[in-house]
């Protein structure tokens, strides 16, 4: 990470610093809207910078550029660069920064981008000359993000300003709370569900990628552990194109190929822009309980192998569209809200049953509250395998493995909890030794239990980690305030699976009417 210069025997990263300044320059702004100003000029500087790098080089001409025309766009296209025109360089518009028609440039700057990489197209903002952006505070967001990642290697450069990047999406996220969930994962469970796959090799998919958060991370997995970036491919869809110009920018600042990240405002099950992909892996966070999936049109897809799932809810929609694009030996991991595990409504307990006695079921983690920003909803980690024979693991194919945990992480503030990177190491750790041949697993009670389909069946196909791992051995030196909370969140629950209940009976009566 890194790091600021000390100031006043303090240190602080320099992304937290940027982050408190360029909030300052809000004003009135809401964040929302705020977002798209600050990580469009972190995106044009990212450019900018890598282009001006290989501009020096051309323009010197040695070597293997000798003869080059630094103004030849076929040049940036070779080296996968995108060619920046004189009126968008950073070097331009800093220049341009205390003028009064600042905003004009910047607008102009994005157009002219776009018309010189076809990639781009549709995807930068152009919010610069609206009236509640002062022009003044544009000019200090320039200045501020002008000193992002100083100097010439586009490697640093790219590191640096996609990791504030990064940053600034949960940031902003954090700030819009409940909307900034439509757009971000935390970056905690993200990394998760990521460490648990450990996506090597092969296809990574998200039909509900957001910002792109799951391939960011899937890209950085992979270098983390000396593997070779090109190993993997990413293919992606979302429906919200605000949030598609957001993903589309922050693989672009990644140097992530995102030509097959798609958008379309019909969204993954009625235009599924991926028909005939097989993926090794697929890593999502799909929209809790959605009761607007247009589930009524769809009674017949030939996606429900399992079961059709409720037009009350997608759940079991979802799992199933994910295993429809799973490969022969493909693995998904997934978030879905807790009330999937149990719930009997309209056939849902019945996909269950389908998924878990085709051995499709590989572990269930049950997660604690306050993870999310846009819902209460307590939510689970799925993890299913196509085939828990192969050669890659151990033979699991009777088994599933539940962890519970409940009472891992830590609040970073009233509203939000988040794990640390030993809870991610603890719970990963868990996974792989119970998956792997050499693994060293074993049962803890009240955090994690190995149970078999038999014992699934037993408890009528329910997932709950809590019904199997049991209470843990210390369970005498009772705490009375963490049974409390404990206590008051599971009936929070409760009622929340009540509600949901409740909307689908009503939903129920209302077309029964209507026939």
């Amino acid at each position: 990470m890194a790091k600021a210069k000390k100031n006043n025997n303090t240190e602080e990263p320099i992304e937290k610093q940027l982050w408190k300044a360029a909030d300052k320059l809000r004003k009135n702004i809401d964040a929302a809207e705020y977002k798209h100003i600050v990580l469009g000029l972190i995106f044009l500087k990212y450019i900018s910078d890598a282009f001006e790098e290989l501009f020096s080089k051309l323009k010197k001409g040695e070597g293997e550029y000798a003869g080059a025309d630094p103004e030849d766009k076929d040049e940036y296209k070779a080296e996968n660069v995108f060619f920046v025109p004189e009126i968008a360089r950073w070097s331009y518009l800093q220049s341009k920064a205390k003028l009064p028609e600042i905003g004009k440039e910047v607008d102009n700057a994005m157009d002219a981008i776009e018309k010189d990489n076809p990639s781009l197209r549709d995807v930068l903002p152009k919010v610069y000359a609206r009236g509640n952006l002062d022009p003044t505070n544009l000019g200090g967001l320039i200045d501020l993000v002008g000193n992002i990642a100083l100097g010439d290697a586009k490697a640093r450069s790219a590191d640096v300003l996609g990791h504030v990047f990064e940053y600034f999406l949960g940031e902003f996220a954090l700030a819009e709370g409940k909307k900034g969930g439509q757009f971000y994962t935390p970056r905690s469970v993200v990394e998760l569900l990521v460490e648990m796959l450990e996506p090597h090799k092969g296809r990574v998919f998200d039909p509900c990628c957001g910002s792109g958060g799951m391939f960011v991370q899937s890209e950085k997995f992979v270098a983390d552990h000396q593997g070779r970036v090109n190993d993997i491919s990413i293919y992606g869809q979302e429906s919200n194109q605000t949030t598609w110009r957001l993903a589309k920018m922050n693989l672009a600042i990644r140097s992530i190929d995102s030509s097959q990240v798609k958008w379309n405002n019909e969204g993954s099950f009625l235009n599924n822009a991926h028909k005939d992909l097989k993926a090794d892996y697929v890593i999502a966070n799909p929209p809790f309980n959605d009761s607007d999936w247009s589930g009524d049109l769809l009674r017949k897809d030939g996606r429900w192998k399992y079961g059709t799932p409720p037009t009350g809810s997608a759940n079991y929609a979802w799992i199933q569209h994910f295993l429809y694009h799973l490969s022969p030996s493909g693995q998904a991991g997934f978030v879905l809200a807790k009330g999937s595990l149990t719930s009997k409504t309209s056939g849902e307990g019945d996909i269950r049953k389908e998924l878990i006695e085709a051995r499709l079921v590989d572990c269930v983690v049950n997660l604690p509250a306050k993870l999310f920003l846009n819902t209460q909803i307590p939510a689970s980690l799925w993890f299913l395998s196509r085939n828990k024979a192969n050669g890659k693991f151990r033979n699991r194919t009777d088994e599933i493995l539940f962890i519970d945990a409940r009472n891992m992480g830590h609040l970073i503030n009233r509203r939000t909890r988040e794990f640390s990177a030993e809870d991610i190491a603890t719970i990963a750790g868990t996974y792989h030794n119970w998956r792997n041949p050499d693994g060293d697993y074993e049962d803890v009670k009240g955090f994690c239990n190995s149970a078999s389909i038999e014992r699934v069946n037993e408890l009528d196909y329910v997932l709950t980690p809590g019904r199997y791992v049991g209470l843990p051995d210390d369970e005498d030196d009772f705490d009375f305030n963490e049974r409390f909370t404990r206590l008051k969140v599971e009936f929070e629950e409760q009622l929340e699976e009540e509600a949901r209940l409740n909307a689908l009976i009503a939903e129920n009566l209302r077309k029964v009417k209507l026939l």
